[in-house]
């Protein structure tokens, strides 16, 4: 199965809200179909702060990744951070959560992207593979904190 991306646009709303959903359902993560879709609908509709893209065919996706963008003097500048990621468990394992991060990072480079941050539940041992492998590194010296409002 190809991990092709497609930028997700307006009209793919429906697709995108279904594989969040997916995705919190296994996370156990409580979140509203409105609220969902006010999150979502800003990058669908080109907001510079973000991108959504929908991975495998445009009309029956397999999965998601977005990816939201800020500042950083100390990495050089424009810095990307994968916010969320998702392959339908169903087809996980075939090698395309590589293919997605390998097609999408030269892109973000050439966008002027100087770092890619992610986060991931310290227990997620393939995640953990799977970026070591793409060259990601713990920044031991760092701990990410948040503060919701």
């Amino acid at each position: 199965m190809s991990a092709a991306l497609h930028l997700a646009k307006p009209a793919d709303l429906p697709r995108l809200q279904s594989l969040v959903a997916a995705f919190y359902a296994q996370e156990g993560i409580t979140q509203t179909d409105a609220d969902r879709a006010a999150a979502l609908t800003p990058l669908l509709e080109g907001t510079p702060h973000g991108a959504a893209y929908l991975i495998g065919p445009k009309n029956g996706p397999v999965g998601y990744i977005v990816v939201s963008f800020g500042y950083s003097v100390e990495m050089g500048g424009i810095i990307g951070f994968i916010d969320e990621f998702y392959i339908r468990e169903n087809v996980r394992g075939r090698g395309m959560g590589g293919e997605v991060l390998r097609t999408l990072m030269p892109a973000l480079a050439d966008y002027g992207v100087k770092a890619l941050h992610l986060e991931m539940t310290r227990d997620n041992e393939a995640a953990k593979r799977l970026y070591t492998r793409l060259g990601f590194e713990a920044r031991d010296d760092y701990h990410l904190m948040t503060r919701q409002f």
